[in-house]
């Protein structure tokens, strides 16, 4: 009986206390990824919004987009090693407070620069708490299987920032101005940082860890000049001299990157992570199914606001499914892993995507929701079969040592095809949209005059202001917007050749460098890290732990 009560009692107030902080340290790290992505797709739907406020042009709306991204990308490996070496908790609370800022720059922007600016503050606040987040994660969850369920919440939190973001946007840009969507993360972000001051610990890398400026310098460079150049380059012109510049600066830098990762003694970049088929397969199809992904969100968003001029409530609805999905699907996915291989998994996945990217060439200015929500539903599906195996297979393919080393890497990856998306899918609408209009005009039966009216405002002020086209009487500016819905849907169907071709031959890539019979188990602690991936957004490496 002693014995029995012995065993039955109960934990001790030094344990209890650990679990209620550990329990606060998971809480807070899932909020501050929570208030980072909770605007960012929000952004993209409300683009219409701005565009309209803000008289803003097809580049810039690009530019609003990327400007998150960009600084995402490139500073994400950099101050996740800060983390490592000053405190997680200080870049935490940095990162909190830059997001904060940045929403507040949003919040009272009066011009697309403004707006870009709070995007990048937001943006580098993002990628300090991507990583700062997983490591207090990891410092309180020593233990594998709590780690991966802790890891499972905090990419839920991820998920739900982006697929929530919309919906609470299309609602207060319906009753308010659009600035106010930045509010809700203001606010929240800056009682999470109160409470984090106060409530978490700091902890930090128990292995030696070094900066590599040179690495970093010349990995903002690269992703930068090329992001700069396909942007500019589709509005000024592929020959125009700072486009070149930018081209040309990218592929110094990258070779200047390369050269100096290989000599760096702790590279941010460790590129022995290439000599791996799979990885290098794995590092690819992350890079295409994200650009494909966030490329169609950016033209989704333009088509439902400019051709169907729906609400960005409406708007966040029709692609709530795109995101919505890997979050619900994320436990299903978890254990087909463990049935079928992570191979068969990703390639049927990249196939399902592709299908439903190559599936929206089936709209038409006039579709329906219902029937644009099942096409989007396919394509989301698809994605939340990829995520997940993607991150998986690269840990699989190289020693333990250097599996948080491929979970950055697959990271920074996994954003820089985030930020060509809508860079690329830009210039195919604005080029597309303004090659076809004068065909779709001519068969309008708008007359001479009228029709040169609406190709000049179309050509001068931006492909935007050819959903507010105003003409001299109500048939005209019907059969005007017609003619505009039918070229800018011309363009959408361009957008999903490029997407779904894209997906389509990252499955091949896969099936050729990764295969689909490989059934190697993965060990709780890669377990654990790759189920920060199965959102896009997500991040790999979970710290020291293991």
């Amino acid at each position: 009986m002693s014995t029995i009560a012995s065993h039955a009692s109960p934990e001790s107030p030094e344990s209890s206390a650990a679990t209620r902080y550990s329990a606060a340290t998971i809480t807070l790290a899932c909020l501050g990824v929570f208030v980072s992505y909770l605007p960012v797709v929000g952004v993209s739907t409300a683009l219409p919004v701005i565009q309209q406020a803000l008289d803003a042009s097809t580049v810039g709306l690009q530019w609003i987009t990327d400007a998150f991204i960009l600084p995402t990308a490139a500073l994400l490996l950099t101050l996740g090693m800060l983390g490592d070496l000053f405190g997680r908790k200080k870049i935490y609370l940095s990162g909190l407070a830059l997001a904060v800022i940045g929403c507040l720059v949003c919040l009272t922007a009066n011009s697309v620069v403004q707006v870009c600016v709070g995007q990048a503050l937001t943006g580098i606040g993002t990628a300090a708490l991507l990583p700062s987040t997983l490591g207090l994660i990891s410092h309180v969850c020593p233990d594998h299987h709590k780690r991966a369920r802790a890891i499972a919440l905090w990419t839920a939190s991820l998920g739900l920032g982006l697929t929530l973001g919309p919906l609470f946007n299309g609602l207060i840009v319906e009753h308010a101005s659009w600035r106010w969507i930045f509010l809700p993360s203001v606010v929240i972000g800056a009682v999470v940082a109160a409470v984090g001051f106060v409530v978490l610990k700091d902890s930090r890398a128990e292995r030696e860890r070094h900066l590599d400026i040179p690495g970093q310098i010349l990995a903002i460079l690269t992703i930068t000049g090329l992001v700069y150049g396909v942007i500019e380059g589709g509005s000024d012109g592929w020959g125009d001299p700072k486009v070149v510049v930018g081209f040309v600066v990218a592929a110094l830098a990258l070779v200047g990157f390369v050269m100096a990762e290989l000599r760096s003694p702790c590279p941010m970049l460790d590129m022995r992570l290439f000599s791996s088929p799979a990885f290098s397969g794995a590092a690819l199809v992350m890079a295409v199914t994200l650009f494909a992904q966030v490329g169609l969100v950016f033209s989704l968003s333009e088509y439902f606001g400019l051709v169907h001029h729906a609400s960005t409530w409406d708007t966040g609805l029709r692609l709530i499914a795109l995101n919505g999905f890997t979050v619900v699907l994320s436990p299903l996915v978890g254990r087909l892993m463990n049935r079928f291989s992570p191979g068969l998994l990703l390639v049927t996945g990249l196939v399902v995507g592709g299908i439903g990217a190559l599936l929206v060439n089936l709209f038409k200015a006039d579709t329906g929701t219902g029937e644009a929500a099942l096409v989007i539903a396919v394509l989301g599906i698809g994605i939340a079969l990829a995520m997940a195996p993607i991150t998986t297979i690269a840990m699989n393919s190289l020693p333990r040592n250097l599996a948080g080393t491929a979970g950055s890497a697959n990271s920074a990856l996994r954003q820089i095809g985030s930020a060509l998306g809508p860079a690329i899918f830009g210039v195919i609408l604005t080029n597309r949209t303004l090659d076809t209009l004068p065909a779709h005009v001519g068969q309008s039966g708008l007359s001479a005059a009228d029709g040169g009216q609406v190709i000049g405002i179309v050509d001068n002020v931006g492909i935007q202001a050819g959903a507010f086209l105003q003409l001299k009487t109500p048939e005209a500016t019907g059969r005007a917007l017609s003619a505009y819905g039918a070229s800018f849907t011309d363009a959408l169907h361009t957008c999903a050749l490029v997407g779904g071709i894209g997906m389509l031959v990252a499955a091949v890539v896969a099936l050729a460098l990764i295969g689909v019979r490989n059934r190697r188990p993965v060990d709780a602690g890669v377990a654990a890290e790759a189920a920060a991936a199965t959102h896009p957004a997500g991040v790999s490496a979970v710290g020291d732990a293991g």
